[in-house]
């Protein structure tokens, strides 16, 4: 599922899409990684928040924590289970991205393959976020089963939200959002497959 994504256009241009008040400021980079912090749209501002909800863990050896895991994807079949549920009832948001990354190719030389809308420079998947006491505010995005030209890369893609949906999933009920997770995607995806290597970049 998806562990990068590119969002590389401005605060600015992204409240002038969801008729959203800007953030001050954004610390979010061009690719944005699990545990990078990355723009949401909530209740009608845009909010900087870290990618993923921590997972704590502790270590076989020593029972000693270690440092949480951002769990950045959440599944639609599993958004009932105690992790997401209450995320998925109360808190949900929107984010803004221009495309989205899943690895191709053998094990140990797998390579970049982006996917985005042939029709929009930016647009909007289905988030949920919540505060936690390591990060602060966070947030997982919501993944469906893959269709189309997505399908052909990774069999879950992100939920798809068109303008007239954003009020839904935003403040609908949650039988109500979770049939927008549930409808397939009906749009075009473009496939661009690249030789980079399936490496973190970055700091």
């Amino acid at each position: 599922m998806c562990n990068l994504y590119r969002m590389t256009k401005s605060s600015a241009e992204v409240a002038g899409l969801f008729n959203a008040a800007p953030a001050a400021a954004s610390n979010a980079p061009g690719e944005i990684y699990p545990g990078y912090p990355g723009l949401v749209v909530v209740d009608g501002s845009i909010r900087s928040m870290v990618w993923g909800f921590p997972l704590s863990l502790k270590s076989k050896k020593t029972g000693q924590p270690l440092k949480p895991k951002p769990v950045n994807n959440a599944r639609t079949d599993k958004l009932s289970q105690f992790f997401w549920r209450d995320s998925f009832e109360k808190r949900r948001c929107l984010i803004p991205l221009t495309e989205w990354a899943e690895a191709e190719g053998a094990r140990g030389s797998m390579t970049r393959t982006w996917l985005s809308l042939p029709d929009a420079e930016l647009f909007a998947v289905a988030g949920v976020w919540r505060s936690s006491d390591e990060w602060g505010d966070c947030y997982s995005m919501v993944m469906k089963d893959g269709t189309g030209a997505a399908a052909e890369v990774h069999s879950r893609m992100p939920v798809i939200l068109r303008g007239d949906q954003y009020p839904i999933w935003e403040r609908g009920s949650a039988a109500e959002a979770l049939t927008l997770c549930e409808l397939p995607y009906q749009g075009n995806v473009e496939v661009d497959r690249t030789s980079v290597p399936w490496v973190r970049t970055g700091s």
